[in-house]
């Protein structure tokens, strides 16, 4: 910026002369006002230099203050450009943690210190809302799951999961929770807690909650402890087989003497009494010992009225001994189905020797056989029932198991081999109560009524009956 300095002319700057001055003081006045004004002249031109100094370092200043603008410019463009590949960054960074946190196998719930809900994830939305339907849950479920759909806060959730939660809060490791206890579909949900504090106040914190589903754990856990029991069972019962065998078969020889030895027909009937006991044990120890891997079967065409009759006959002396009244109700005479007769005695023999057990003052055992029509099949219907106390409901499922037993001391493997030997006979045995009072265990065997006993030897000896043709 360039400034012009303009000088006045002299004849402007001088005063009128007072009119009847003498000569010497007009000339005295009038160098007087020469010089004042050439000091005004040299005034203003000093003024005017410094105004030209000054504005030529403002001129100056004004081009480095251009300068400076324009590299802050520069800079806080370059810096916005960083803070934009930053915050991209970040949204990415977020993105990325929310695909893994919502791909995270076990959930994550995070809370404030007043019970408000500021994350959460998939699984633990599933984890709570399984929880939140739990049949066996408090009163107003319904109403419970609507409102933890909203997962706004704590406060909203069932007492059973805020107990959960508090649990996992207030003790250290994972707390557990059962879903739907004794029901085959339980799940288990297990909870650990840690605290964050975001805030300067203590008062201020936010609690993490990992949940994890812990029903396979559990699972895998149960068949392990399940297969422990089985091998320890496997070999007590080849130990206690071995054992039983070299007694067993002594008696077997000296009942067969006793036979043979002219005895009256009363103690002759005693002595086939003993040998079909014999028999049973004998069979019973053979399939302790092929408990694992039991073999096939030796299936005949067996006349299910004869076995229930035998059992009836066999099973009297030892009930009356229990002090127990033995009822046969046998509709199954004629009745034929091709099985190993030996291994449906022993199904007899294991459930009521169970029912005298279990009824220790005596009591009352039915045997009952019919015959039903389920749509075009038909089925054989073999009943034991008793007055005893009944099966408690959280042993239906786990009666049929190796190992599992009410009585004291008692190894726990009758009714599993009875439902091996069933099974083997493509029918099912299965257990309930009786109206009124004491249990009854139902064994359903499948017929095939267009087949004579004849066939059925036929068939046996062409095709060798595999297992589940009746």
């Amino acid at each position: 910026m360039a400034l012009t300095v303009q000088m006045l002319p002299a004849t402007m700057t001088s005063l009128p002369m007072p009119a009847g001055l003498p000569p010497a003081a007009a000339i005295a006045l009038e160098a007087t006002a020469e010089a004042s004004r050439e000091e005004s002249e040299q005034f203003l031109l000093q003024a005017f230099r410094s105004f030209a100094e000054v504005a030529d370092s403002l001129e100056r200043s004004y081009g480095t203050l251009r300068s400076e603008v324009a590299r802050l410019n520069g800079e806080l463009e370059q810096s916005n450009q960083g803070l934009a590949r930053s915050l991209e960054e970040n949204r990415q960074m977020r993105q990325h943690l929310d695909r893994i946190l919502d791909g995270l196998p076990c959930g994550v719930l995070v809370a404030k210190s007043d019970g408000a809900i500021s994350l959460i994830n998939p699984e633990a939305r599933r984890l709570l809302s399984a929880m939140a339907a739990n049949p066996g849950a408090e009163k107003g479920a319904e109403r419970v799951t609507e409102k933890i759909d909203e997962f706004a806060s704590l406060l909203t959730f069932s007492q059973d999961l805020r107990n959960l939660l508090q649990r996992a809060r207030s003790e250290p490791g994972e707390q557990e929770h059962c879903l739907a206890a004794e029901r085959p579909d339980e799940r288990w949900v297990s909870v650990r807690h840690a605290a964050v504090h975001p805030g300067m106040r203590s008062e201020d914190y936010e609690s993490i909650f990992i949940l994890r589903d812990g029903s396979d754990a559990k699972r895998l856990a149960r068949e392990r402890d399940k297969l422990r029991r089985e091998q320890a069972l496997a070999e007590m019962s080849a130990i206690l087989a071995h054992e039983i065998r070299n007694p067993l078969g002594s008696l077997e020889l000296f009942t067969g003497l006793l036979a043979g030895a002219g005895l009256s027909p009363e103690c002759c009937q005693w002595v086939e009494q003993v040998q079909a006991g014999l028999r049973t044990l004998s069979a019973t120890v053979n399939n302790v010992l092929h408990f694992h891997s039991p073999p096939a079967p030796q299936r005949a065409p067996t006349d299910l009225g004869q076995l229930l009759d035998w059992a009836g006959g066999f099973l009297v002396p030892m009930a009356r001994q229990a002090r127990v009244e033995l009822c046969l109700r046998n509709h199954l005479h004629d009745v034929w189905f091709s099985a190993d007769r030996h291994r449906l005695e022993q199904i007899l023999l294991n459930l009521v020797l169970n029912a005298l057990r279990a009824m220790p003052g005596g009591g009352w055992v039915e045997i009952s056989g019919h015959k039903i029509h389920d749509g075009d099949a038909a089925v054989a219907i073999i009943s034991v029932s008793d007055t005893g106390p009944g099966v408690l409901a959280g042993d239906v499922g786990k009666m049929f198991e190796p190992g599992f037993s009410t009585h004291e001391g008692g190894p726990g493997l009758g009714l599993a081999v009875c439902r091996t030997i069933a099974e083997q006979h493509g029918g099912r045995l299965a257990a309930g109560n009786r109206p009124g009072a004491g249990a009854s265990f139902t064994l359903m065997l499948p017929l095939v009524e267009e087949q004579s006993p004849a066939e059925l030897w036929r068939a046996r000896e062409e095709n060798h009956l595999q297992p589940g043709v009746g």
